[in-house]
């Protein structure tokens, strides 16, 4: 464990170097998260600003912009932590690079994962944070909410990961992956809505194929005390089912991984 806190310490402080070096890097970066929160908040702000409406899915302005946040925490966690690993694991089977990453003594999994970073979209996880407090602010939120969302949403974040490693993993076999991953970023932004707001086809769609709503609704909905104990229970039984399946998928596709050098 010591080890792999060592490597990650080490190519954290890689990456910091690197994307620090340029300001216009951060400029740009921050321009970006402030369009990612502006296209969310015009699509609440078109719902909720039609005549008569108060509610949409039994969801109010503050518990959707509740939801809005932790849509946008998540687009953070995306952006910093998971997209610049997962994107990369293409290029290093298409060069051969992987070679060196599945000799080195440490679990692959962990280091195609855990190498890269992009802290200049870090913003993403601020502005997630202040909606969310914002939101709340103005709601009955207990402590104890507070907790059941922190830990529903740390599922959800094993979710995403799992989603998208597993999209990345087929790389072994397609090479390009891209595609696959752009469709996932577009059914995820269905997720900056309560599941509730969709008719009941998409809603099971967003349940029970692609877990939307275990990202975002179920978190704002812990928060709020208003989550049935069944669906909390399912929220890390989904993700460490995800996890399993998901990990003996990686294992399969390095066990048929042939270097591009032979």
């Amino acid at each position: 464990m010591t080890r792999y806190l060592r490597l990650l310490r080490i190519f954290t402080g890689a990456t910091l170097s690197a994307q620090l070096e340029y300001r216009a890097n951060f400029v740009g970066a921050l321009l970006a998260s402030l369009g990612e929160v502006g296209v969310a908040l015009l699509g609440l702000g078109i719902v909720f600003g039609q005549p008569g409406i108060t509610s949409v899915g039994g969801w109010s302005f503050r518990e959707a912009l509740l939801v809005t946040g932790f849509f946008m925490l998540t687009e953070g966690v995306i952006s910093v932590f998971i997209q610049p690993n997962m994107s990369k694991i293409a290029d290093a089977i298409r060069t051969g690079s992987m070679d060196f990453t599945l000799l080195k003594p440490i679990d692959a999994q962990f280091g195609v994962s855990t190498r890269h970073l992009n802290v200049l979209r870090a913003p993403d996880l601020l502005i997630g944070l202040s909606l969310i407090a914002y939101a709340a602010s103005g709601l009955s939120v207990t402590a104890g909410g507070v907790l059941g969302a922190a830990l529903l949403y740390a599922s959800a974040v094993v979710i995403v990961y799992c989603i998208w490693l597993a999209l990345s993993t087929t790389a072994f076999w397609f090479v390009k992956t891209q595609n696959v991953a752009e469709l996932f970023n577009g059914v995820f932004g269905a997720a900056r809505f309560p599941v509730s707001a969709f008719p009941l086809p998409v809603r099971a769609f967003l349940t029970f194929v692609v877990p939307v709503a275990f990202i975002t609704t179920v978190p704002a909905q812990a928060m709020t005390g208003e989550l049935a104990w069944g669906v909390a229970l399912a929220s890390p039984v989904v993700a460490a089912a995800l996890f399993v399946v998901t990990r003996l998928f990686w294992l399969r596709a390095v066990g048929s991984y042939t270097s591009a050098s032979s």
